[in-house]
């Protein structure tokens, strides 16, 4: 089923740019939202006159969590170019990842973490979820492989993402009930700033623009769901999960 609009929730990414404008070539009309509305509106103007389908701006703080409510509801009515009726897409592509180092330095950037990863999704999504009750969709959320298991590298920044990857478990189950579907897709090393001077340039690295197009081919069809990205991060978490501990606490990862 393909979405007819989309919101994308922390427009500004790499990943988000690129899906914005492959949703919108194909038809549907977008919704940017984000921080930067310069940034936004500069993407904005590229993807209309790629695509010529409407695109609006509206800003969205994932961090501050009291303005969800105001935020859901002007969509809700159409107010930010959304319309209020029909099925939409949500995207959420926003998130946060310090080196680990950094985090251990300064404590305090913990909350930072597990909010921009975790809270903040759950909270616009929980804001969401009675419109996406009645007005049906489907929901596509970026997570990541490392949720899947606390690596002493990174184990703040994978548990946000460890708890987003269960709430979405349980909130695929409560939409899917309403005919609402949910996927969760869990990147590997992404070529963009949060990747930078990890595995660069190597093997592993995959494009924004192929991530942004496989996640539309998920949410145009029947995708539903957990599902890594690209397809062999699934062996590679596998292995990963099935290393026992006395041996997997040695690892240099």
């Amino acid at each position: 089923m393909t979405m007819s609009r989309w919101l994308i929730l922390g427009a500004t990414s790499p990943i988000a740019r690129e899906f914005a404008r492959v949703a919108a070539v194909g038809g549907a009309d977008i919704v940017l939202a984000g921080r930067d509305i310069e940034d936004m509106e500069r993407s904005a103007a590229d993807i209309r006159t790629r695509s010529e389908r409407a695109v609006s701006v509206v800003e969205f703080d994932a961090l501050d969590m009291a303005s969800h409510e105001a935020f859901v509801r002007r969509f809700d009515e159409g107010a930010t170019g959304a319309g209020g009726e029909g099925p939409v897409g949500i995207f959420v592509a926003f998130g946060f990842m310090p080196a680990q180092a950094e985090i251990d330095a300064a404590p305090e950037l913990a909350a930072h973490v597990i909010n921009a990863n975790f809270t903040g999704a759950a909270s616009v999504l929980l804001w969401l979820k009675p419109v996406l009750e009645k007005r049906k969709g489907v929901v596509v959320v970026l997570g990541s492989v490392a949720g899947d298991r606390g690596r002493a590298s990174n184990y703040t920044y994978g548990s946000a993402k460890a708890g987003l990857h269960t709430f979405l478990q349980g909130l695929r189950i409560v939409l899917g009930r309403a005919g609402v579907r949910v996927i969760t897709i869990k990147p590997g090393f992404i070529d963009t700033g949060m990747s930078w001077g990890v595995a660069k340039d190597g093997p592993l690295m995959a494009q924004p623009k192929a991530l942004a197009e496989r996640a539309l081919k998920l949410a145009d069809g029947r995708g539903e769901g957990e599902t890594y990205f690209p397809w062999f991060w699934f062996g590679i978490m596998t292995i990963i999960k099935s290393v026992p501990y006395k041996i997997f606490r040695r690892l240099p990862i």
